[in-house]
């Protein structure tokens, strides 16, 4: 992903697992928090390997949110079109980020036709999804700023005024203070830094 969200979203809190019956087959629903593709899929390999007799393993994936997303999604044997993409469907309907969905079937000896299967795979993922815990993310910016001694409290104020957390200070020839911000605060706080200390203080990001 070339560019982090600005705006807080929804995730998964952790692991979270449903399951429901259709006839007779049984639909285990589990959802995780995956914040690239590589944690997606290792944590579909973990599904795999918890559950190898099963009949089917689908998946689907959004890594990110809103315009910085990776999709991903796997009919796993079953007829194309009928459990990838209606999964991966409900995971767009969620207005939840950085999740990762497996829904394991073990055939319950009866046929569900296309239709069917659509529905089956779409309801076990509307439930494991209605009754998932979430969090607010908000994604974080550390700064570095080092401050006269003249401005010290000046900005200490400003660092407030914008939501800012400072993490640590060293007093030498100038104050260094660590902080961290919300990511949406950052320009604003830099501008205002600019300005209060016409441009002589520029803030250093960590990552």
């Amino acid at each position: 992903m070339n560019h982090k969200n600005m705006e807080p979203y929804l995730v998964p809190l952790g692991f979270h697992r449903t399951q429901t019956e259709v006839a007779k087959s049984r639909f285990i629903a589990s959802s995780n928090r995956a914040e690239t593709a590589d944690e997606a899929k290792a944590f579909i390999a973990q599904i795999r390997a918890e559950m190898p007799d099963a009949s089917h393993h689908v998946y689907a994936f959004r890594a990110g949110f809103g315009q910085s997303v990776i999709e991903g999604m796997s009919d796993d044997g079953e007829p194309s079109g009928t459990s990838g993409p209606p999964v991966l469907a409900v995971l767009r309907g969620s207005g939840i980020g950085d999740l990762v969905m497996v829904i394991t079937r073990y055939f319950g000896g009866t046929k569900l036709g296309t239709g069917g299967l659509v529905r089956a795979y779409t309801e076990a993922a509307h439930i494991n999804i209605n009754s998932m815990p979430t969090e607010l993310k908000i994604e974080k910016r550390l700064l570095g700023i080092d401050v006269p001694y003249s401005l010290y409290e000046q900005v200490k104020r400003l660092i407030a005024a914008h939501q800012g957390v400072i993490q640590d200070e060293t007093f030498m020839a100038d104050v260094s203070i660590i902080v961290t911000f919300a990511l949406k605060d950052v320009p604003a706080f830099t501008a205002d830094l600019t300005e209060l200390s016409a441009g002589k203080i520029h803030p250093i990001t960590f990552d």
